[in-house]
């Protein structure tokens, strides 16, 4: 069930940044959820017996104003100050397909949750906003809140997502813990080739990891 939380909050985030300027962020959040979920249920099938079709359609959403490079900085953290610009540009394309993979994959176990859209208050200060969600389990139990944060460059820039949090776990600090042992014990260079590995084996991960500050992020990004 948290995978599904996870796939849904990441899911509706990488097919949402471009059309942030013109629509309030609560009306977003709904609309590409929904928009996830419908093809989903109409073309499950066809997307399990072919994972192109699948990737093909998460594509699709992955608009070019979603700050993958802002999260790639956050993940790497120093090491990101201390690589090059063409270590920089490789493992942020690794890291976006990486998730990309992952969560398309995983989209395939949704079984009817229901998504809870809860009030929206507006930005948090001028620079910052979270739009928060619940996902209502299909077979009972707690519901597991979602957080999609957002940062604002500068006033004439559209607000892009940066981070997701599920269950107060945020995926941004989650890949930092785990990289940054990878990157002590064997170098940057190694993880980023590791990473080009797996996603040419076709393996996915599992983010799920320890808790975080979203707001604090969000400075870290520009």
């Amino acid at each position: 069930m948290r995978r599904i939380a996870v796939t849904l909050g990441v899911m509706w985030a990488l097919g949402v940044a471009a059309a942030w300027a013109a629509t309030a962020p609560d009306v977003l959040v709904r609309e590409n959820t929904d928009e996830i979920l419908k093809r989903i249920k109409t073309n499950k099938d066809a997307y399990a017996k072919d994972k192109k079709k699948l990737y093909a359609m998460v594509d699709e959403l992955v608009l070019p104003h979603f700050d993958f490079r802002a999260m790639a900085k956050l993940v790497l953290a120093q090491a990101w100050r201390e690589a090059t610009e063409d270590q920089r540009a490789r493992f942020t394309a690794e890291f976006r397909d990486l998730l990309v993979r992952t969560y398309s994959t995983a989209l395939l176990k949704y079984n009817n949750e229901e998504m809870i859209y809860l009030p929206y208050r507006g930005p948090l200060d001028d620079r910052t906003a979270v739009v928060k969600v619940e996902v209502k389990p299909a077979a009972g139990g707690p519901n597991i809140p979602l957080e999609y944060s957002f940062y604002l460059k500068d006033k004439d820039a559209p607000w892009k997502v940066y981070d997701v949090k599920i269950d107060g776990i945020s995926l941004v600090t989650n890949y930092r813990s785990t990289y940054a042992d990878k990157i002590r014990n064997r170098g940057l260079e190694a993880l980023i080739s590791g990473l080009a590995a797996d996603n040419k084996a076709g393996k996915t991960d599992q983010p799920l990891g320890p808790k975080s500050g979203a707001r604090r992020d969000a400075r870290a990004a520009e």
